[in-house]
């Protein structure tokens, strides 16, 4: 299913960029340990955290999955931005020093089976040290949500109609009624049917240990906290489980001797 098409991706540039901007402050602080690496955004959108994560002077593959979302990602980032199409899980991942994404874009693949397929990956495309840092949606959004009544925003050059609905524990349904101008004097009306998949977020940890990444689940980056049912998924990449320390600590080379210090310092690394 090809969510935010041409309409829908105008509105979210123009009117949705908020939630980007109040996450962006949290995640920097995560990737300050990784800040000299390759940072890899999952569902970038139009940009809204990308711009974030560039003005820190960090490099950047931006990827989503919405052709039409990268086309005003291209126009706001300009032609050096490094923006790839990529759809999850069955697309693979660049090897990177961190993975990060906001707006719980994992939620939107069709079942838990694919979120956690897309999660190993993440996981698996991080280099030892590296840092994960996304979002995605606990069961109990939807039964924060649940009996939502319909929302409209009408602004001088688009408007839009939400109505939200639960058909089942783990689903939470977004039916998006927009209007655009067609450029001929009238309006055009379009339609997109959001299915966000929810699950248990306290599985997540023991999933991603299973690839080398100790992680935890809370319900903020850093001090911006999330709205109610939505989860952040952070950790690090296991140094010892890739072998990194192992290789360094065990490394046969007749000219170079570990020292205490330095073993002791890579030990460190593993503890944290």
């Amino acid at each position: 299913m090809h969510y935010y098409q041409r309409d829908l991706a105008l509105i979210h540039d123009r009117g949705y960029g908020g939630y980007a901007d109040h996450c962006a402050p949290g995640i920097l602080e995560l990737l300050a340990p990784v800040r000299d690496g390759l940072v890899l955004e999952v569902g970038c959108g139009s940009g809204a955290l990308t711009r974030h994560l560039l003005a820190a002077g960090l490099r950047v593959v931006a990827t989503d999955a919405s052709p039409d979302l990268l086309a005003l990602a291209r126009d706001a980032l300009g032609a050096s931005a490094d923006l790839r199409q990529l759809t999850l899980p069955g697309d693979p991942l660049p090897a990177a020093d961190a993975v990060v994404s906001t707006g719980h874009v994992l939620s939107y693949l069709p079942d838990a089976a694919a979120i956690e397929a897309a999660l190993a990956a993440a996981a698996d495309a991080l280099r030892p040290g590296g840092v994960l840092a996304v979002d995605i949606l606990d069961l109990d959004y939807g039964s924060i949500r649940a009996g939502e009544r319909p929302f409209a925003r009408v602004e001088a050059d688009w408007a839009i109609i939400t109505e939200f609905s639960t058909p089942a524990p783990d689903r939470f349904v977004r039916d998006a009624t927009t209007f655009v101008p067609d450029g001929a004097g009238a309006w055009r009306r379009g339609h997109e049917r959001h299915e966000n998949v929810l699950l248990d977020t306290s599985r997540l940890p023991g999933l991603l240990a299973a690839h080398g990444v100790r992680a935890e689940v809370g319900t903020a980056f850093g001090t911006a906290e999330l709205p109610g049912g939505l989860r952040s998924v952070t950790g690090r990449k296991d140094l010892y489980r890739t072998g990194h320390v192992h290789a360094l600590l065990s490394a046969p080379h007749p000219s170079v001797a570990v020292t205490g210090e330095a073993a002791a310092t890579a030990g460190a690394e593993v503890q944290h």
